[in-house]
């Protein structure tokens, strides 16, 4: 695993801790909850780029945030 995912990861964990947090205050601002669900997303996707690119003996650096308009609307 590189430093860069390494910092992937931990940007995630930020995100979680901070949205469990809020859910657990009982006072949830749902513009900030929806913001940190849409980063989550991009890290996420990003993570798996980086993953993808190196299974297949491409330079994971190459692989880019995509906007949220873009991971959002991802078929699951």
């Amino acid at each position: 695993m590189s430093d860069q995912d390494v910092d992937i990861l931990h940007r995630i964990q930020g995100l979680v801790d901070e949205e469990h947090q809020m859910r657990g205050s009982g006072e949830v601002d749902q513009a900030r909850l929806r913001h940190l669900e849409e980063q989550l997303d991009q890290c996420w996707d990003l993570l798996r780029q980086r993953r993808a690119r190196r299974e297949y003996a491409e330079d994971p650096d190459g692989a880019s945030a995509r906007s949220t308009d873009t991971v959002e609307h991802y078929w699951q």
